[in-house]
């Protein structure tokens, strides 16, 4: 039996006799644990786009009490705020938007214990460089924390991979700082090649010595920017203004973008090599750790003057030290230690060819308050379940995909919802694959979106894991299930992304029969209509089902009398009908009827349902 021999619906809808849901929008968890959504079916598109740009507020504390301190998190509407914990300074500007839309703690100067101690009553945490949000952090917060926003470019200070293991998102502010970090190095730039700093400290120790601090010109001299992301193109920028000629070392930067302001990208080696100066700009990872070391210092043309107002932990501070003893290194200046506070006795920040300042890159006015608006948008952000510009472990879906394919972010988790509740047995879901079809290009469709909502739906029901576009594909590995994908082009209005989605349950045995093929696959697939989801195929029978709230299931025989039949128990037990479906593969055949429930019939009205002699199997579903 195909899906197309099923040709004759019947859509009975049933006005509720129940008071008017709450008027308040319903959360679409991108990042936090909820339950499911359920939608009145008058719902709008608009509607469906705010629920992608909101968040389900903490599935499990969203349905109790605040505690004795105020620690549930819960949807903002109803009155209660997400606590946000500052522990680091943060310009009162971005306060001022976090109290608006949280209850903000600021706790300064915390010990690792007293951080681990608070976290469990925080809901989001904004840190500078000066904190440290280790695995301890995360498993400390037990699952409440649900985004960390760091104040500045730098994440080194944040363990990531926990961080996704959690469920949390982490996002940083790169932009505010950008031309406050870029004039910093430029300034230490010019203040190393002309001994400013040194000739300054000689003065006000009452000495007048001209000779002694001879600089160097910065015109025609070669600038090696090491890192050509933001700040080192604004660097790179500002040089050239300076008469001096900029090579870049970025194994990730367009060569186009380089060229576009007079910027040659050039090898590693050949930058270090051929450099008068040295300017670092290259995040701290693995990779580029002690990366400047006596190795690399000995490949530097001798003379050489280096800036870092990168990372400290990128050089080698004692071999820098010898560098400078042997002159290799003529200068130095720095922005950034190893350790900071570097040690007061540090042979490095004592050594008189080297300017140091205590990590002033981003400290002007105008870029604090910029970073502090920043990163309170991109938590504020968050928490409502936005997918931010600036998130740094979740995958980066432009705000144009986003909106358009909210109402398919319902679809994906319903169908998926819907699935795992109709496998039956114990031995789980191992394999599933989902079928996108659509008229569009299957390369102009981003289905990492669906594909995490798929996942939520299959996984939540079945597990305590609560799972979210952070960490929806680590979970999935970690409980064995393995998605694949399938794009497949129809003719279909490109106006809408995706026409439908199909998902198919592999080597499971079904509590409905009639959802499966021939091949044993539990199949259900999905179109949206109007915005709103709906259920079009279950198995190889074609339906008309709008994904709502409570479903009953059944295959029965085809004759009259039998939607009156159902109606005529549900009311008995005070269930309410909203909607009744019923799709017959012939007259007088088989047929399988959906209906709309706003209340869960206990198990006797469902037994009832069952023992109808016309009703072949049934099943009741949750969405």
């Amino acid at each position: 039996m195909s899906a197309s021999s099923a040709n004759c619906f019947i859509v009975v809808r049933v006005p509720s006799n129940t008071s008017s849901p709450s008027t308040r929008s319903s959360f679409l968890p991108l990042f936090n644990p909820s339950p499911s959504v359920s939608l009145n079916a008058s719902s709008s598109r608009s509607r469906f786009a705010a629920l992608v740009v909101k968040n389900a507020l903490d599935t499990l504390e969203s349905q109790g009490t605040l505690d004795s301190k105020g620690g549930s998190l819960k949807d903002p509407l109803l009155g209660t705020k997400p606590t946000i914990l500052v522990s680091e300074k943060l310009g009162e500007a971005g306060l001022e938007l976090l109290r608006s839309f949280g209850n903000v703690d600021c706790s300064y100067n915390l010990s690792p214990e007293e951080l681990c101690s608070k976290i469990s009553l925080c809901d989001a945490l904004i840190v500078r460089s000066g904190t440290k949000v280790t695995r301890e952090v995360f498993e400390a917060s037990k699952g409440r924390l649900k985004v960390v926003g760091r104040a500045g470019v730098g994440i080194d200070n944040v363990d990531l991979q926990a961080a996704t293991e959690f469920g949390c998102l982490v996002v940083n502010a790169p932009t505010a700082n950008t031309v406050a970090a870029a004039e910093h190095g430029i300034a230490l730039l010019a203040g190393m090649a002309r001994n400013v700093a040194q000739a300054d400290a000689s003065m006000k120790s009452g000495k007048w010595q001209r000779n002694k601090y001879v600089g160097v010109s910065l015109v025609g001299k070669t600038l090696a920017v090491m890192g050509f992301g933001k700040v080192g193109s604004e660097v790179a920028r500002r040089a050239k203004g300076l008469g001096m000629s900029v090579i870049s070392h970025d194994p990730y930067a367009p060569a186009d973008r380089a060229r576009a302001i007079g910027v040659d990208l050039v090898s590693f080696d050949e930058a270090i090599a051929t450099a008068d100066f040295i300017s670092l700009h290259m995040p701290l990872t693995p990779t580029t750790s002690m990366l400047f070391n006596d190795e690399t210092f000995s490949m530097m043309k001798k003379g050489v003057r280096i800036i870092n107002v990168a990372r400290g932990g990128v050089i080698d501070e004692d071999a820098l030290v010898r560098a400078l003893d042997s002159g290799v290194v003529a200068q130095a200046a720095l922005d950034v230690f190893t350790e900071e506070p570097p040690p007061k006795d540090s042979k490095l920040v004592q050594h008189e060819n080297v300017t140091v300042t205590p990590h002033l890159g981003a400290s002007t006015k105008e870029a604090q308050e910029g970073v502090a608006i920043e990163i309170a948008e991109a938590v504020v952000g968050a928490l409502k379940g936005e997918l931010s510009a600036t998130a740094v472990n979740a995958p980066m879906v432009p705000p144009e995909v986003l909106s358009e394919l909210s109402p398919y972010v319902v679809l994906a988790e319903k169908l998926g919802r819907m699935a795992v509740q109709l496998v039956a047995g114990g031995a789980g879901i191992k394999s599933a694959k989902v079928v996108y079809r659509s008229a569009r290009d299957p390369d102009d469709l981003d289905t990492r979106l669906l594909r995490a909502m798929i996942t939520k739906g299959i996984i939540e029901p079945i597990s305590s894991t609560f799972v979210n576009l952070v960490n929806a594909d680590f979970t999935a590995k970690q409980k064995g299930l393995r998605i694949s994908e399938e794009r497949v082009v129809v003719d279909a209005s490109p106006e809408y992304p995706v026409d439908s989605i199909e998902l198919r349950i592999s080597n499971v045995q079904s509590k409905f029969a009639s959802a499966l093929l021939d091949d044993g696959e539990i199949t259900v697939e999905g179109r949206v209509k109007e915005g709103i989801p709906h259920l079009t195929r279950i198995g190889s029978f074609s339906v008309d089902v709008s994904l709502e709230g409570n479903l009953i299931l059944c295959r029965q025989v085809d004759q009259p009398g039998m939607i009156g039949l159902v109606g005529n128990i549900l009311g008995e037990k005070n269930v309410n009908v909203n909607f009744m479906s019923v799709c017959r593969t012939a007259a007088r055949e088989q047929a399988i009827m959906a209906i709309g429930v706003d209340e869960e019939p206990d198990k006797d009205t469902l037994k009832k349902i069952g023992e109808v002699p016309a009703i072949e199997e049934f099943v009741f579903l949750t969405l």
